[in-house]
């Protein structure tokens, strides 16, 4: 296997993408990461009891999956991303130095509860029921996008009505599937088409068919789809909201609860908003449209289903 293409296998592109297309720095030394200096107001709020996994370093788990959350560099064993920039941001703003750990998504809990990692930056939707067992430190919001062909006709998605008769793909099992379903629904009560669903197990299959019009739009989360329009050039965004809808969701630093962590990590980022350098981070890696002006400790989760 080329190195070209199993870049592109990595970073799940259509085909036809080309790697060198990407500008993307996959190596693991990371030379143009955003550093910071440490925040004293920060590292003040850090609990004198708390022991860290490896003294002296900030242990963070994630799940390299996709860009630009994270993936394997070069070296297929350094995470890097926008989620290990994120949590370079972290460790600078504590004095603390910075271990990334890849995990599988569903080990995270575990890991983090049983004191293996001191926290998961992995794109962790804060949730009430996950309130119970983790504090939280927000960083992002959870945005999910409708994206089209470039050439399409499409304007703007930004309501159920704006769905009825369209052929959209979703994937399977997820939030935006059940979102999708209920905007469907609705129109139908109101007498409207419904959309017509779609289902690909292969994502360049289901980029080839929104690219061609065989599909109107897809929807999904929209840090991924947005990170490979910008890259690619073959679709567009014509309309974002919350992965919560109707409620507003975010995504959070994750630590256990009661390690008391949160507030200082809460107080890291925010420096790092006010200094410039978060928004730095979220635009290397396409992330800006989904920035928060401030991050909150433990803010109210998604209801509990």
């Amino acid at each position: 296997m080329s190195a070209a293409f199993a870049l592109s296998l990595t970073l799940g592109l259509a085909a036809g993408a080309r790697a060198d297309d990407l500008k993307v720095d996959l190596s693991p030394e990371q030379p143009d990461r955003i550093r910071a200096e440490p925040v004293q107001a920060a590292i003040d709020l850090l609990p004198k009891a708390y022991q860290f996994v490896t003294p002296g370093t900030f242990t963070v788990a994630t799940n390299p999956g996709n860009l630009p959350f994270s993936v394997y560099a070069t070296d297929t064993e350094t995470p890097v991303g926008g989620e290990p920039d994120l949590a370079q941001l972290v460790a600078d703003s504590l004095g603390l130095k910075l271990k990334v750990v890849g995990v599988a998504w569903a080990d995270w809990p575990l890991g983090v509860t049983s004191g293996k990692y001191d926290a998961v930056v992995s794109n962790v939707t804060v949730t009430e029921a996950r309130k119970e067992k983790f504090d939280f430190s927000t960083y992002r919001a959870d945005l999910l996008g409708f994206y089209v062909a470039t050439d399409s006709e499409i304007g703007k998605i930004e309501k159920p009505e704006d769905v009825a008769g369209l052929k959209i793909a979703v994937s399977s099992g997820t939030n935006q599937e059940e979102i999708l379903i209920r905007w469907s629904k609705a129109n139908e009560a109101k007498g409207l088409k419904s959309a017509d669903i779609s289902y690909y197990d292969d994502e360049a299959v289901q980029d080839l068919a929104l690219e061609s019009g065989r599909i109107d739009a897809y929807l999904g989360p929209n840090s991924t789809s947005a990170f490979k329009a910008a890259r690619s050039g073959k679709t567009r965004l014509v309309g974002t909201f919350s992965g919560g809808w109707p409620q507003t969701a975010e995504i959070a630093v994750t630590t256990k609860k009661g390690a008391g962590l949160a507030d200082a990590i809460t107080a890291a980022i925010n420096a790092q908003i006010a200094n410039g350098n978060y928004a730095k981070v979220l635009a290397r890696w396409n992330l800006s449209a989904e920035a928060v002006k401030e991050s909150r400790t433990n803010p109210a989760g998604l209801p509990k289903s």
